[in-house]
């Protein structure tokens, strides 16, 4: 897959791009709904006989726009070109999102961003908008189109009655509810990030912990104890991961909680290395203990449970009460 940054203007012929089927979006998680845009426009361009695209944007446009200061993702920008590419998309145009940007009216970004970039077909969602404040509706698209592309509107999936929707992913990481969410995103949660050190506590009571720093931007669970896959220098592991802040060793809450990867069978050094975890099952919520013997009993027993729950991943999440 092919990956262009776009800047506003920009100054791109149309004559010069290969004819494509577009999806648009601005697919945060790229969740199972998000795939349905775009398998939809992967079809039209397989039918149409031209390549496929999608076209998303960056930064948030809620930042950009001053309605928030900050937007915690489900996936980054590159977990999102990662993902996308994994879908045989063969162009991914992402256009960087300003003010000026914003103020296109629905016509203007019609004629620059699709007719100009040689769009013969675009796939969006029913409530998919463009241009200056969302005037732009699908259904005011075959006006603005001028009849250069086909358009197709791909309808909302829903998970029981609700809306498969990056809201409702995002509610449920929320809630630590990480089993449910494969069946949203079509796969485990996932969080890359750099293994830095830490205090270096684990590995005096016998649990030597990978220290993650994940991006400011990217969602974080609950804190609590989760069952999680960790993978590094693409060798996966099992373990388990604490997320808060310790409170057997600090009063206070400051900042962002850590976390923190105890994987089994392991040994090495691995400090400086981008790593993946992937999260499966919230175990029990973070709890302060009376002393380091009650700590470790209690990560033992958080092994065991983890191993339990690899063992038997259904039987878990059938049965698993979340604390």
């Amino acid at each position: 897959m092919e990956v262009l940054y776009i800047d506003h203007p920009h100054h791109m012929k149309r004559e010069e791009l290969p004819p494509v089927a577009m999806a648009l979006g601005y697919f945060d998680g790229v969740h199972l709904g998000h795939q349905k845009v775009i398998n939809g426009a992967k079809k039209a361009a397989e039918e149409m006989g031209i390549k496929s695209a999608v076209m998303s944007f960056h930064p948030h446009p809620s930042v950009v726009l001053g309605k928030t200061d900050r937007v915690e993702h489900i996936s980054s920008l590159e977990d999102k070109i990662q993902i996308i590419d994994s879908l045989g998309i063969d162009y991914f145009y992402i256009v960087r999102f300003t003010e000026e940007f914003a103020n296109l009216l629905p016509q203007e970004f019609v004629d620059q961003y699709l007719i100009g970039l040689n769009v013969r077909h675009v796939a969006a969602g029913f409530d998919y908008s463009y241009g200056r404040m969302g005037k732009g509706k699908m259904e005011t698209l075959p006006f603005h189109s001028r009849q250069q592309f086909s358009f197709s509107v791909i309808e909302k999936l829903q998970i029981g009655e609700e809306k498969i929707s990056s809201t409702l992913i995002r509610e449920n990481i929320r809630k630590g509810r990480m089993e449910l969410l494969p069946k949203m995103l079509g796969r485990v949660f996932k969080t890359t990030g750099k293994v830095v050190h830490g205090e270096k506590r684990g590995r005096t009571i016998g649990f030597p912990t990978a220290n993650i720093e994940a991006a400011d931007e990217s969602m974080l669970p609950p804190t609590g104890v989760y069952a999680v896959k960790m993978t590094v220098a693409n060798k996966t592991y099992q373990g388990v991961c604490n997320v808060g802040y310790k409170p057997t060793f600090h009063k206070e809450q400051k900042g962002r909680p850590t976390v923190e990867v105890f994987l089994f069978d392991f040994k090495g050094d691995i400090y400086g290395e981008i790593v993946t975890v992937e999260w499966y099952l919230r175990l029990r919520s973070e709890k302060r203990f009376s002393g380091i013997e009650e700590l470790t009993s209690q990560i033992e027993k958080d092994k065991q449970n983890a191993i339990s729950f690899f063992h038997n991943p259904e039987k878990h999440i059938d049965t698993c009460i979340l604390s």
